[in-house]
């Protein structure tokens, strides 16, 4: 299927790299035209060159409220609208003991990860409500599902955005505005590669060990899965999902593939006081 974003106008952060070079690539693939929006200079300018007229990009830094205005305002500017804005762009940030991390990094995690995404949101608004029409996302994580999947700072910049989701999808709904956010799970992207290996480049290094882990056997999650989800609600196919979280994971906070001895092999039942089989009448 293609076509699903024929005509549309995107604005991705984080797009240079990761998750958002892939939204980048197939919103591109299915008709969209993109801003790609990123600290990344050679890296976005060379993505926005081989996609030709398709995408233009922008030196955006999310910390920066200006930074953000002047991205949506290039969209405006060079096509005319904005159809969606994927506020992707994030870090791992501040990590360490609850006791040890400095307060300057969690406010510098936060900046980027929560403020940033907010700021997103906020500029979208401005030139979605006169158009009566538009998709916001945001890029959460499973980290704000369960705990111990994250670090501290992360994992709570990521639960505050399911909320923000919720309550701006909340506001804007009457507006013809849709918001929802994705989870990704283990992904075998830069972000993961450079935490492990201390080289982003090395991703095919690291994914056989994500596989390994997997709920479904020897599939590692991919930066395309995140962009097929991204497609999925930006496009008409989602014109009835609104302050929604799409958990793309494999399964893996649902429990999927984790070993379960007790519950496996069938038994008769368990009831009161540890007593087992149907209770009489």
């Amino acid at each position: 299927m293609t076509g699903r974003l024929e005509g549309q106008v995107a604005l991705i952060t984080g797009g240079a790299s990761g998750i958002g070079e892939a939204t980048v690539r197939m919103f591109v693939s299915e008709g969209a035209r993109v801003v790609i929006a990123d600290i990344q200079d050679e890296r976005g300018g060379q993505i926005a060159e081989e996609l030709s007229e398709a995408a233009i990009f922008q030196h955006t830094n999310v910390a920066r409220e200006d930074s953000i205005a002047a991205a949506v305002d290039l969209a405006i500017s060079e096509f005319g609208r904005l159809d969606c804005l994927f506020a992707n762009a994030g870090i791992i940030g501040a990590m360490g003991p609850i006791d040890e991390i400095p307060a300057e990094e969690f406010d510098a995690t936060m900046a980027i990860n929560l403020r940033g995404v907010f700021l997103c949101m906020k500029h979208a608004a401005r030139v979605m409500k006169p158009q009566k029409s538009g998709t916001i996302l945001a890029t959460t994580s499973i980290a704000a599902l369960q705990g111990g999947l994250g670090p501290h700072v992360y994992a709570a910049a990521k639960i505050a955005l399911i909320g923000l989701t919720k309550n701006v999808a909340a506001e804007l709904v009457s507006q013809g505005i849709r918001v929802n956010c994705i989870a990704p799970g283990n992904m075998a992207t830069e972000m993961i590669a450079g935490l492990v290996t201390g080289e982003p480049d090395k991703v095919a290094e690291i994914e056989s060990a994500i596989a390994a882990g997997s709920p479904i056997p020897g599939r590692a999650g991919q930066a395309s899965d995140i962009a097929h989800a991204a497609v999925y609600l930006a496009s008409d196919a989602a014109a009835f999902v609104n302050g929604h979280t799409l958990v793309v994971d494999a399964g893996l906070t649902t429990g999927s593939g984790q070993s379960m001895p007790l519950f496996a092999n069938y038994s008769p039942m368990v009831r009161e006081a540890g007593r087992r089989g149907l209770p009489e009448d």
